[in-house]
């Protein structure tokens, strides 16, 4: 494969870009709160599990927009892919759908009224279904690049329990990790004292755990799914993308040691961008690979949106998107700094 086909400039590349970087800043903002809140249930007492819930209650559901807008972006640029996706993935999906449901109610409810057994139910629900989040969005990503049967009219024809293969349920495993560690970062921004310090050991569990789920993803992608390192064979210079991943994910650390933590928590944005830019490097040109046969495959070019639509689109996506960008940069730069409980907190 020529370098110079990868690296295309034509709208459908250009478009697969804008949906790429779409979910990718999804899951680097939505990644944090859902890691925190997966966290949460490890955090004691009432106070610090209001303070968590209020490191996040500014942001939450401006970052839950990147994942309306990501549903847009491939619907528009590719809407066979999404009729397919969503009609193979439905059962998955669902539970999505339900689990944002449960985590949001949690957090809109957890505090309106003061019984302890009322608080500790919703605490329960917004952990397990941030944790959930977090997992079903791996298993999505792990399925799509490993491929699903797809008929001649792009149809999904297998079982649903077929999402639940080890390399899914590993990459699932791996984004709780790596999602735990995002927000245990975040929630060391937000959090002073005692509850900052058990913040700390947070961070340092959360990382291990992550470097240990990346490992072993890592080894069973080498030894059982050889061909997602196909197209590194063929372009080399592409190994410089792990390379990248593997620094950022020591980096990390390092940066924690020396008390940096915000620039820590940069540095996990970039390796969640890098390892979405692996996924995407596997699967260019195709969106979804069929793997009972590859003429079935959905690409950029056979599931994409007319050429003028895409030209239409890319220019609104060049107009809207900055917008999108300035609104969260300017939500958490309002809502800087440390968490301090007041009458309107959650």
């Amino acid at each position: 494969m020529e370098l110079s086909y990868f690296l295309g400039l034509d709208y459908n590349t250009w478009w697969f870009l804008v949906v790429g970087a779409v979910f990718s800043g999804y899951a680097i903002l939505d990644g944090f709160d859902l890691g925190a809140g997966a966290l949460h249930l490890f955090i004691k007492g009432d106070e610090n599990r209001r303070i968590a819930f209020n490191a996040i209650g500014p942001v939450w559901d401006g970052n839950e927009v990147w994942l309306v807008i990501g549903g847009g972006t491939l619907f528009a640029g590719f809407p066979v892919v999404y009729a397919s996706l969503f009609s193979a993935f439905y059962i998955p999906f669902m539970l999505f759908l339900a689990a944002l449901i449960f985590r949001a109610v949690a957090i809109e409810f957890r505090s309106k009224e003061p019984m302890t057994w009322w608080r500790k139910t919703w605490d329960v629900a917004y952990s397990i279904s941030s944790a959930l989040l977090a997992i079903l969005l791996g298993v999505v990503i792990g399925n799509v690049l490993n491929g699903i049967p797809l008929d001649a009219n792009h149809e999904y024809f297998g079982s649903w329990l077929a999402f639940l293969n080890p390399f899914a349920i590993i990459t699932g495993l791996t984004t709780l990790a790596l999602f735990m560690m995002h927000g245990a970062l975040y929630l060391s921004l937000k959090t002073k004292g005692r509850l900052f310090d058990n913040i700390t050991t947070f961070i340092r569990n959360a990382i291990i755990a992550f470097v240990i789920m990346f490992v072993i993803l890592s080894f069973y992608v080498l030894i059982f799914e050889q061909h997602l390192t196909e197209r590194f064979q063929e372009l080399p210079i592409l190994f410089a993308v792990p390379v990248i991943i593997v620094l950022a994910i020591a980096n990390v650390p390092r940066l924690i040691t020396k008390e940096k933590f915000f620039q820590a928590f940069l540095f996990s944005g970039i390796t969640i961008a890098m390892l979405l830019i692996l996924a995407a490097v596997n699967l260019y040109p195709n969106i979804i690979v069929a793997t009972n046969d590859a003429a079935n495959s959905l690409t950029i070019y056979n599931a994409a949106a007319s050429q003028k639509s895409l030209g239409i689109m890319l220019t609104i996506s060049v107009i809207g998107a900055p917008l999108a960008v300035g609104y969260s940069l300017f939500a958490f730069w309002t809502f800087r700094g440390k968490v301090e409980l007041d009458e309107h907190s959650y």
